[in-house]
C-alpha cells in the first residue's frame, strides 16, 4: 500500500489522481466532495458490490430462503452476513447457491436455477425464496424474472428475483435499491386482499445486530408504541406484508431504506420521519420525535421519564471513559452516513478529536451534515481504498478507529485501536445502554497497554 502512494500520481490528498474530488478538507475545500459515483477500477475500495447491498438489506428476512444465483463464492461471500438474531426461525442463516459452473456459463443456467427453486420447496417449504442475480448471471443474461414468475405460479409461494447482477453497476448503492424493489413486490397486496389500517410504526433501516430491533421495542412499548415490523432485523414474510397497515415509518438506515420510505408514502400515504437510536443523544431526540407525531401528552410525558431516567444511570460510566479518553485522536470509515454522524457525536461527548472521517455511501447532504459536525482541518473521504486510509491514520497520529471488518487489520498492523460498527457484529450498541458499551469498547481499545510494544510508522514508542 505504501509503494502505491509512492509510484502513483499523488495530489496533496489523494493516493490516486482521479480520487481526488472524492476527499475533502473542512475549512479548506471550496467545492462539495464526489460521491455517489461508481468504485474508480483498480482502486480496490472499501465499499463492497452490488450484490452484496441486496445481501445485506434482505438476509434478516428470518423464515425466507435466500438464493444465490452464480458461483459458490458469491453465497460463501455473503453466508450469514448481517449479525442479525431471530426470535423464531433460523431459516435465513444457511446459504442457498445454483453453484454455476463453467458449463452453466456457457450454456446458461436458468433451467438449473428452475430446478434449485423446486428442490428447495420440496425440501423447506419456505413462505418466500429470494432469488439473487449475480455478475455471472448478468453478463450471460439469464432471465431470473422470467424464472421467479413461473416457479412462483407452479408452486403457489412468492419467488422474488433481486436484479443485483453487478454489471448493473459499480456501486453497493444500487443493490440497495435492488432489495427495496424485492421487497416493494413482496409487500404490495395482491388482488382480493384489503390493507387493515393500525396505529402501529414500522421501523425501516433496522437490522437488529446484537438485538437492537428489541431494545428499540422495550422503549417504544414504554412511551406506549407497537412495531408493526422491522424492516429488516427478526423479520417475516409474514409480518412484512403486514407493512402497509402502519400509520407512520421510522427510517434509520437512509442509505438503504429511503427509497422504501418514499414508495411506501406514494402507495399507501404513510409518513416517514429519519430516527437514529445509536448515542444516547440520538436516541433521546429519535423518541422524542416519535412521541411529538402522535400528539400524545401522556405519551410524551412518559417519553421525558424514560430519557430522564436513562440519562441519569448513564451519565456516571460515560463520564468516567471521557476522563480517560479526552483529547485522544480518532478516525471513522462506516457504510452509512447515519451510522458515521452518530458515532461522531459519540467520540465527541467523550472529549475525542475526530480528525478523519469516511462513508462507502454517503450523499452530498449528508456529508454536509457531517462536516457542520467537525472541526476546519479534518479529512472527509468518500469511498476509500487501503491506500487512502493508511496515507491519512499515519498523517493524522490517530489513536483509535470506528469501521467495518476490513479496516479492523490495517488499523491494528499500524498501532491503532479499532472499535467494531460493522454490519456483521454481534454486540448490541444501539439504545442508552449502547451508548456505554461503545464507550467502554473505544476505552478498552484506545488505552490498551499492547500499544506500547508496537511501534507503528511515525509513532512514538
Amino acid at each position: 500500500m505504501e509503494d502505491l502512494c509512492t509510484l502513483q500520481p499523488v495530489g496533496p490528498t489523494a493516493c490516486i489522481d482521479e480520487r481526488e474530488q472524492s476527499i475533502i478538507t473542512t475549512g479548506r475545500s471550496k467545492t462539495s466532495i464526489a460521491c455517489t459515483n461508481d468504485s474508480l477500477a483498480g482502486a480496490v475500495s472499501q465499499r463492497a458490490c452490488v450484490f452484496c447491498g441486496a445481501r445485506v438489506v434482505l438476509n434478516p428476512i428470518t423464515d425466507a430462503v435466500h438464493l444465490v444465483h452464480g458461483p459458490i463464492g458469491c453465497a460463501t461471500y455473503t453466508w450469514d452476513i448481517r449479525g442479525s438474531l431471530s426470535s423464531g426461525s433460523e431459516m435465513y442463516r444457511n446459504s442457498f447457491s445454483t453453484d454455476m459452473k463453467e458449463r452453466d456459463v456457457i450454456f446458461g443456467g436458468e433451467k438449473k436455477l428452475a430446478a434449485c427453486i423446486d428442490e428447495i420447496v420440496e425440501k423447506y417449504h419456505p413462505p418466500a425464496i429470494f432469488v439473487y442475480a449475480t455478475c455471472v448471471t448478468g453478463m450471460i443474461g439469464d432471465d431470473i424474472i422470467a424464472v421467479s414468475k413461473e416457479a412462483s405460479n407452479r408452486h403457489g409461494i412468492d419467488v422474488i428475483p433481486v436484479e443485483s447482477s453487478g454489471f448493473i453497476s459499480g456501486n453497493k448503492i444500487i443493490g440497495y435499491r435492488a432489495a427495496a424493489e424485492a421487497l416493494i413486490r413482496l409487500i404490495r397486496p395482491k388482488e382480493g386482499e384489503t390493507i387493515v389500517p393500525t396505529q402501529k410504526l414500522n421501523l425501516l433501516g433496522e437490522y437488529n445486530l446484537g438485538g437492537e430491533t428489541w431494545l428499540i421495542e422495550r422503549y417504544l412499548t414504554e412511551i406506549g408504541v407497537e412495531i408493526n415490523v422491522a424492516f429488516t432485523g427478526d423479520s417475516t414474510v409474514a409480518k412484512l406484508k403486514k407493512a402497509p397497515g402502519a400509520c407512520l415509518n421510522l427510517v434509520q438506515c437512509t442509505g438503504s431504506m429511503h427509497w422504501v420510505a418514499r414508495k411506501l408514502e406514494q402507495t399507501f400515504g404513510t409518513p416517514y420521519i429519519d430516527v437514529n437510536f445509536f448515542g444516547a443523544a440520538n436516541t433521546a431526540e429519535s423518541l422524542r420525535k416519535i412521541a411529538r407525531f402522535y400528539g400524545d401528552e401522556e405519551m410524551e410525558r412518559r417519553t421525558e421519564a424514560l430519557i430522564v431516567r436513562e440519562m441519569a444511570r448513564i451519565r456516571p460510566e460515560i463520564e468516567w471513559y471521557r476522563k480517560k479518553l479526552t483529547g485522544k485522536r480518532a478516525a471513522i470509515y462506516v457504510g452509512g452516513a447515519y451510522k458515521a454522524l452518530a458515532i461522531i457525536q459519540q467520540f465527541r461527548r467523550l472529549g475525542m478529536d475526530i480528525v478523519m472521517t469516511g462513508t462507502q455511501t454517503g450523499k452530498k447532504e449528508d456529508y454536509e451534515n457531517i462536516s457542520h459536525l467537525l472541526e476546519p482541518g479534518t479529512i472527509i473521504i468518500d469511498d476509500a481504498n487501503p491506500a487512502e486510509l493508511e496515507k491519512f491514520l499515519i498523517e493524522k497520529q490517530v489513536d483509535v478507529m470506528a469501521g467495518g471488518i476490513k479496516e479492523r487489520v490495517l488499523a491494528y498492523k499500524l498501532g491503532i485501536g479499532f472499535v467494531d460498527h460493522n454490519h456483521d457484529r454481534k454486540e448490541c450498541l444501539a439504545g442508552f445502554e449502547g451508548a456505554v458499551t461503545f464507550s467502554r469498547e473505544v476505552y478498552i481499545t484506545t488505552c490498551s497497554p499492547v500499544w506500547k510494544y508496537l511501534k507503528a510508522p511515525d509513532k512514538e514508542v
